[in-house]
């Protein structure tokens, strides 16, 4: 008698459970209602910072399709990639048969909403511009999948790192960085404000050299000359021939006479942690502390 009065409150609870869900849906970052009869457990995820967020949430097993550009973790290359971005693929999504797709805000368009809810498939979109929207649409993803509480604890875990680092960063000299997203063969490309560079150079104490243009911008030789920034940070990736982009920077024509080439602090940081609003912008953050602190450290100027 006992076990089934058991079995029946724990199936009660259930049924309880499943209804709140259903009764309260979510609202996503474009604030459109999410609803979800359970925690989605086939999902489908276009932008690579969301992908990294669910493994981070410990929910990757619930992967059963990713953006082609999505490629960390590493496990994550195992699971089928479909199109995104503008070429966003609905037919290869929907034959993976997600109950879940998540797609970022800028990809997403009204008819690939009503053809994904046409097949019964549930949407939800991101859009972080910022390490508050990052926090937002971790707890969002974790929301949908049933991770609140792994959710909650990521957020909690970044905002120490950061605020660790803001305190270390206190006792610093500062000085002015130039974020060099685009290398000079294919056009001076930075960051400015409203960019997660911007944030992190402000967490760190340092000036964004940059910092008066909106977004990501071309900037000119010139204009990089004439603010002669004590630190250069580099993005570019590598791929093992010819000069490190460190190198290629250091040997510009030009370029001898700035504060960071002289003193040689110029770095180079990984560009997806850098510039994806996940779990590895805390990881980006503490990566150019620990550069301009040891540049300080080895007894080279930071300003």
């Amino acid at each position: 008698m006992k076990k089934t009065l058991a079995l029946f409150l724990a199936l009660a609870l259930t049924l309880c459970f499943g209804a709140a869900h259903a009764e309260a849906p979510l609202t996503d970052m474009a604030g459109r209602e999410v609803s979800l009869p359970a925690p989605a457990q086939r999902v489908v995820i276009l932008a690579a910072a969301d992908v990294e967020i669910l493994y981070a949430l410990g929910a990757g097993g619930l992967l059963v399709g990713r953006g082609e550009y999505a490629d960390y973790p590493q496990e994550a290359a195992a699971v089928p990639s479909v199109q995104s971005g503008m070429e966003t693929n609905l037919e290869q999504i929907i034959a993976l048969e997600p109950d879940l797709v998540i797609m970022p805000r800028m990809a997403q368009t009204t008819e690939q909403v009503e053809k994904l809810e046409a097949a019964g498939i549930a949407l939800a979109v991101t859009d972080a511009q910022d390490i508050a929207g990052t926090y937002e649409a971790i707890r969002l993803i974790g929301a949908l999948v049933g991770r609140d509480g792994e959710a909650e604890a990521l957020v909690k875990d970044m905002e120490a790192r950061f605020e660790a680092l803001r305190e270390k960063a206190a006792g610093l000299t500062g000085g002015s960085v130039y974020f060099e997203v685009s290398p000079l063969q294919w056009g001076l490309w930075t960051a400015g404000k409203g960019t997660f560079m911007q944030e992190i150079a402000d967490l760190l104490g340092l000036t964004n050299a940059f910092e008066d243009v909106e977004g990501w911008a071309e900037v000119s030789q010139e204009q990089v000359l004439a603010r002669d920034p004590d630190y250069i940070v580099t993005v570019a990736m590598y791929f093992g021939e010819g000069p490190t982009p460190v190198e290629e920077i250091m040997g510009r024509p030009g370029w001898e006479g700035l504060k960071a080439v002289q003193n040689g602090t110029v770095l180079q940081l990984n560009s997806d942690e850098i510039s994806r609003p996940g779990p590895r912008l805390a990881d980006a953050a503490e990566a150019l502390f620990d550069l301009v602190w040891g540049a300080q450290e080895a007894g080279k100027p930071a300003a």
